[in-house]
């Protein structure tokens, strides 16, 4: 059997049925399969995420039964087989097809013609497949096309025309750089250029934060410049969070929800690992990760303690100079790099969203001194979950006065969706 294909329908699998993060499961299973081509298992992979909405329209249309009444093994090696024919051109049709039943014959056992059939149909027939009609339903034509759930379609067409979210369902589903942050505790970033390129990456300077770095090229994180804490992996959007912050050497610094920790280290790196970050987070595990972080880094001013942000320390009151609230969010912001997230039914947790948000920064803004600074962001991009929490926060706490916001977009900025938002304390309400 394959190693490439059976490795792609095991995360797949992993993602449908156990929920698992796209990139989690994927990296997993490359571990476990070991495929001989991980470029091809990323791109089959991430395509059917990409598409599975439109993938299963076509194959609602070519099993008389519905594509409902088809089993999850069969649907995810259907998956498979329709997006190498549709979207692979390396991959010649009677391997899809070939290569599909032989998938069958191990994970849907007694399927294989079935299988089979469908994909000849969809080789014969394709073109004789239309997407819904858009002057009749144009929500059902852009999540059918884009593959995205109709809500999220209908959220944005709130805040933006048309034409706008159509670039933005597209952006979604377009295949980021990977960028990185370079570490100036540890190089410079001419130097890590320089050693970069020299083993064979091809480098590009990032467009708004002033450590980012686009890199190409193969197993990036095995170098001795990742292990030895020369850089890590994060998109400018959320470099932007310490940039702006703009935190000084000997400071204070509370990162109230700061798992995995990305944002927390860029902060202590910029402060020149010089001062206090407290980075708390719900979950002691993800703390963990932070703690690994720090030592492959060099920072030791980082202390991380287990603690509901929604909750008010009593200890810290008054007590920090700058305070970061990463709010949990919808994440609809970084679909490009989890296409999973495209998926998600609007739940009662999605639409309590905004009012666990206002908790977190309410309680979050009595660590903060006066004429200290408090930032909200979040990696989404509906104003029920930024402006609108920033409206209501500065109505109940109103010695809080705006600085700065942004509000970055992947069709605009060519980095995730992500909203920053900067605020002053003050005991001036004039000022």
């Amino acid at each position: 059997m394959d190693a490439n294909r059976k490795t792609a329908y095991n995360t797949l699998i992993d993602v449908e049925t156990k929920k698992s993060y796209s990139n989690i499961a994927l990296n997993h299973q490359i571990i476990c399969g070991k495929p001989d081509n991980a470029s091809f298992v990323r791109e089959l992979v991430y395509g059917v995420l990409e598409n599975k909405m439109l993938l299963d329209y076509v194959i609602d249309s070519l099993v008389p039964s519905g594509v409902s009444k088809i089993k999850t093994s069969d649907l995810i090696i259907l998956r498979m087989g329709i997006y190498q024919l549709a979207k692979m051109d390396s991959v010649p049709e009677y391997a899809a097809v070939n290569e599909s039943v032989i998938l069958a014959k191990k994970f849907a056992r007694g399927r294989e013609n079935f299988i089979n059939g469908v994909l000849r149909s969809y080789i014969r027939d394709k073109y004789k497949i239309k997407l819904p009609d858009r002057n009749e339903d144009e929500i059902k034509y852009l999540s059918v096309k884009y593959s995205y759930e109709p809500w999220i379609i209908k959220l944005w067409l709130e805040s933006y025309d048309t034409g706008f979210v159509e670039e933005l369902l597209k952006a979604g589903n377009e295949s980021p750089d990977i960028t990185i942050r370079m570490n100036w505790l540890k190089v410079m970033k001419e130097d890590l250029v320089k050693n970069l390129e020299k083993n064979g990456y091809t480098v590009k300077e990032g467009r708004h934060s002033k450590n980012a770095l686009h890199i190409k090229g193969k197993d990036l994180l095995s170098t001795q410049f990742y292990k030895n804490g020369m850089f890590s992996v994060q998109d400018e959007a959320s470099q932007m969070v310490a940039q702006i912050l703009d935190p000084r050497h000997g400071e204070t610094i509370m990162d109230v929800c700061a798992a995995p920790g990305g944002k927390t280290l860029a902060i202590a790196e910029r402060m020149n690992n010089k001062g206090i970050v407290l980075a708390s987070d719900i979950y002691r595990r993800k703390l963990d990760i932070i703690n690994r972080e720090t030592e492959r880094l060099g920072i030791n001013i980082v202390e991380t303690r287990t603690w509901d942000a929604t909750k008010v320390d009593s200890s810290m009151l008054g007590k920090a100079d700058r305070v970061v609230v990463d709010a949990p969010c919808s994440a609809l912001g970084v679909i490009r790099r989890k296409p999973e997230i495209k998926y998600k039914k609007e739940t009662a947790e999605i639409q309590a969203l905004p009012g666990k948000q206002l908790a977190i920064l309410s309680a979050s803004a009595s660590y903060v001194k006066p004429g200290g600074k408090l930032m909200y962001c979040t990696c989404t991009l509906t104003p029920y979950e930024n402006e609108r929490v920033i409206s209501d926060f500065i109505r109940k706490i109103p010695s809080f006065i705006v600085e700065q916001t942004v509000q970055f977009l992947p069709n605009v900025d060519d980095t995730d969706g992500f909203y920053i938002c900067l605020m002053k304390k003050t005991d001036d309400l004039f000022e």
